[in-house]
């Protein structure tokens, strides 16, 4: 589960109830007084911690961020080349989708249609784990493992595009993931149009 700052208790509880409730609901179909309840505070607490009910979906959409972004610069740590980097990172972003569902589906399918996700703190820290995907293309064009033919914020739009498009169903459905298997398949696909050739 995600790392709790030191948040007060009542807002501990505010965060998670809403977690609970995305389990089994879409966000829209969520009250406030649903989070209430469920959290066990009255609604005029949940109005002391957040705006909305929005401003409560962003923020327990930045604590998931948080609490992977370093997760993923630690899977990384020791990996040699750019290419195995590169593999290890489609892997964590699976492996992510396929063990927490509620993180992914507020990032899949809740936020993207709020025009006001774009200029929040969690899109910003969406745009850092982007940034670091840059760089680890950026680095296998330098030192000759990535073709340098082709813009690399077009590589890593269509290794992100890919992973969201091969799991999306699976999360819309609920169906299992296999992060080995897609990844596999994914790198095997994505590296033969990338890999530069002898």
């Amino acid at each position: 589960m995600v790392t709790k700052r030191e948040f007060p208790p009542g807002r501990i509880r505010i965060a998670d109830a809403l977690r609970s409730l995305l389990e089994k609901k879409d966000f829209g179909s969520i009250t406030i007084a649903e989070i209430a309840e469920t959290a066990g505070v009255t609604e005029a607490l949940i109005y002391k911690y957040f705006k909305d009910k929005r401003d409560l979906l962003y923020q327990v959409l930045r604590e998931y961020l948080e609490h992977y972004e370093p997760q993923i610069k630690r899977d990384l740590k020791g990996i040699k080349g750019s290419l195995n980097k590169l593999r290890k990172l489609m892997w964590s972003h699976l492996n992510v989708y396929a063990t927490d569902r509620v993180f992914a589906k507020i990032l899949l399918l809740q936020v993207r249609s709020f025009s006001d996700y774009y200029t929040s703190e969690p899109y910003l820290l969406v745009k850092r784990y982007s940034a670091l995907l840059l760089d680890i293309i950026t680095e296998g064009m330098e030192n000759g493992e990535i073709r340098n033919d082709i813009d690399p914020r077009t590589i890593r739009q269509i290794i992100m595009g890919s992973i969201e498009h091969v799991c999306l169903t699976s999360i819309v459905f609920d169906r299992a993931i296999e992060p080995d298997e897609l990844g596999e398949s994914l790198c095997e696909l994505v590296f033969k149009g990338i890999e530069k050739g002898e």
